[in-house]
């Protein structure tokens, strides 16, 4: 039989994915041009670092194999988001920059999610988002470390 920690931990991790796949198909539903939730956090990341980035570096910030991150980067590429370059320094491996489009789909993402995303706090109560916060923060630096 299970602790009550156990089920506690059952319950929290439980609410956790269930939360995270219904705000991915609802986000997912309102992205601009079938951008995909991945499309967008590596446009956001680029943009937020202003600066390039390899397909390595890209993958270990994302916690995804250098495969799925090449797939993502690819996608992004043919849509024109991302411009994909040989390092100057080492031909073994790519820079990646966003594009002045992607730059515009980022901005267009985010317009569609805001009211999305505004909503459920307005509906939780910004202090309940507040107070959940921190805990949800150390959660994922916990994980993070392992």
């Amino acid at each position: 039989m299970s602790s009550p920690v156990d089920a506690l931990a059952i319950s929290l991790f439980s609410e956790l994915l269930t939360a995270d796949q219904l705000l991915r198909n609802r986000l997912t539903r309102v992205l601009p041009d079938r951008m995909e939730i991945s499309h967008f956090s590596v446009l956001n990341h680029l943009a937020r670092v202003q600066n390039e980035r390899s397909p390595a570096q890209l993958a270990r910030s994302f916690h995804v194999t250098r495969g799925a991150m090449t797939n993502t980067l690819t996608k992004l590429e043919i849509a024109g988001y991302v411009h994909i370059r040989p390092d100057w320094d080492d031909a073994r491996r790519k820079m990646v920059s966003i594009s002045p489009a992607g730059k515009r789909a980022r901005e267009a993402a985010l317009a569609a999610m805001a009211p999305v995303i505004s909503e459920m706090v307005k509906d939780l109560g910004a202090d309940k988002v507040r107070a959940a916060l921190p805990v949800l923060r150390e959660l994922r630096l916990k994980l993070e470390a392992e």
